[in-house]
């Protein structure tokens, strides 16, 4: 469900698929107060494939971890998710399942969507990039800040603002075939901490907007929640130098209050299909838990 529609979630799966080969396929195949509920899970070491590890919850918490423990083990993929309250100050307390630093792929454009808006203003290219996830528009705006060099840097500016001080995007290619952009290590919690910023940054309006109105090639996780009053979301997707395929997305989640929750999500496994999947077991995890879920506003 987004902003300007609910979508079904047989409708969701079967567009989504439909659409792999578009987006990122090509290059990145690729105020009120802030309520905090703190959930962790440490996993353990996991091959490439197979369910993810089992997490372990804050004693105020446990059965949230056992429940997505659960749906993750049943996708038979390493899943895992983070959440956080949108605000200020916003951080992710909820991180359950596969927490390893992953590739951002096309997540990826909406802080760089942020950077190019405030350098360029709104521009069919930013449409483009977060609606359709397409690549060539998405290569536009990092060229609209110049060199490789002083794009990254604009880039990783909205990210610190965003809670993300750490992050670094490269600033050259590092595989053949993808964007410079599009394999920034990202952690699902640093892109939850992100998410839960982005709406209170200033000129982020039109950016959130537009991720409420993605494509059917985005049209999945978060997305299939019945619940939130509205979804936003920017997904990203592609294939691992080790021959996996990560499937990941990033999302907003809008009560019918006012107060929105930050979503991270992700999984490893061997093609688009299975990764969407996963993530929809996810999305309907999050519909059947969304009272325990961290929230909060600007």
């Amino acid at each position: 469900m987004s902003v300007f529609r609910r979508v079904s979630v047989v409708s969701t799966v079967c567009i989504a698929i439909a659409a792999a080969l578009g987006g990122c396929a090509t290059n990145d195949s690729a105020s009120p107060s802030v309520v905090t509920k703190t959930v962790t899970g440490t996993p353990s070491a996991s091959t490439t494939y197979g369910p993810s590890p089992a997490s372990s919850a804050a004693a105020s918490q446990p059965g949230l971890a056992a429940s997505f423990a659960k749906v993750a083990a049943g996708t038979g993929l390493r899943v895992g998710v983070a959440v956080a309250p949108v605000g200020k100050g916003s951080v992710a307390t909820v991180k359950l399942g596969d927490a390893a630093p992953g590739v951002a792929w096309s997540t990826i454009k909406v802080p760089l969507a942020v950077a190019a808006q405030r350098a360029n203003g709104e521009t069919a290219a930013e449409s483009a990039a977060i609606i359709n996830s397409d690549n060539a528009s998405a290569e536009a705006l990092w060229a609209s800040l110049g060199s490789n060099e002083e794009a990254s840097r604009k880039v990783e500016a909205v990210l610190a603002e965003g809670g993300n001080p750490t992050v670094e995007v490269p600033s050259q290619q590092l595989r053949a075939g993808f964007t410079v952009f599009g394999q920034t290590q990202w952690t699902l919690a640093q892109a939850a901490t992100f998410t839960g910023h982005l709406p209170c940054m200033p000129g982020t309006d039109h950016v959130v907007s537009l991720m409420g109105q993605v494509a059917g090639n985005q049209q999945w996780g978060v997305e299939i929640m019945r619940t939130p009053k509205s979804t936003a979301v920017k997904g990203g997707w592609g294939p691992g130098a080790d021959g996996s395929y990560l499937v990941r997305q990033i999302g907003l989640v809008t009560y019918r209050n006012g107060q929105r929750s930050a979503v991270a999500m992700s999984a490893v496994g061997g093609s688009m299909e299975s990764g969407i999947a996963a993530l929809n077991a996810v999305g309907n995890w999050l519909n059947k838990n969304i009272a325990a879920l961290p929230r909060g506003g600007c």
